[in-house]
């Protein structure tokens, strides 16, 4: 049976990797979804790839005007939006001596505010429709803990994970379910930037970095996005409605709550 058939889903950054994946899952199990991207491009190549059942929407979720104009294109397409999944975010790495302002406003206006405007936007949009929904924050494991090179990032994906507590106490009373899914390490072309940082600053041989962490995972290696696509799912459907404000590791093994 397919647990998300006849839903509608709004998913950011969802042109490729995890969040590609997200909608190619949420296809499969029966829901339409809008592919929502800073580049459209890319995301109207990955709703052709999926199929009818993918569309393609423009949205830079630092820019206000572009996210009410995403979710207004998304409803006008799909008829509503049952699913957000906030899955834009950007990864950053310096020193603590190295950090620059400009650095951590950017990444903090797409992993936060992105967030957390997204989720508001489309939380309004569901209680004016009385219909409830379901509402997936893309956590971290970095926002369980410091790391001595990743400051601004760890920084960011702790506040998803606080606001994924405090949206889900206040939406729940309108049937809106916030929850969030921390990832692991999850190979994808980000990781040979993360690798060549990592080279530099603690003088490993390139790709060193990446063997070591994909070693150092109890599992035995590093996440693929369709690693968290059970999740997402499961976080979406009806079987999760008693699920409220949780944050889920999916990391195969690194952080235990």
């Amino acid at each position: 049976m397919q647990r998300l058939a006849g839903r509608t889903a709004l998913i950011t950054g969802a042109a490729r990797g995890i969040g590609r994946a997200f909608s190619e899952a949420y296809v499969r199990e029966g829901a339409s979804v809008a592919i929502a991207d800073i580049n459209l491009g890319a995301a109207e190549k990955a709703a052709g790839e999926i199929g009818d059942k993918a569309t393609a929407v423009a949205m830079d979720v630092t820019k206000q005007e572009s996210i009410d104009a995403a979710i207004a294109t998304t409803i006008a397409n799909l008829g509503g939006i049952d699913i957000l999944i906030n899955n834009a975010a950007l990864f950053t790495a310096a020193p603590i001596a190295g950090i620059s302002r400009q650095d951590y406003e950017t990444v903090f206006a797409v992993n936060v505010a992105g967030t957390l405007f997204t989720l508001q936007a489309v939380a309004r949009h569901m209680i004016e429709r009385g219909k409830g929904g379901k509402i997936i924050n893309m956590a971290s494991q970095a926002g369980r803990r410091g790391e001595p090179l990743v400051a601004v990032y760890c920084a960011t994906k702790a506040a998803v994970i606080s606001l994924t507590q405090s949206a889900g106490l206040d939406l729940i009373k309108y049937g809106i379910n916030v929850n969030a899914i921390a990832p692991g390490v999850v190979d994808g072309e980000h990781w040979d930037g993360v690798d060549a940082f990592f080279a530099e600053h603690e003088s490993k041989l390139p790709g060193q970095k990446k063997k070591e962490v994909g070693e150092a995972v109890p599992f035995g290696r590093m996440g693929k996005p369709e690693d968290l696509t059970g999740m997402a799912v499961f976080l979406a459907s009806r079987e999760a409605d008693y699920i409220v404000a949780q944050t889920y590791n999916v990391d195969g093994g690194n952080w235990m709550n």
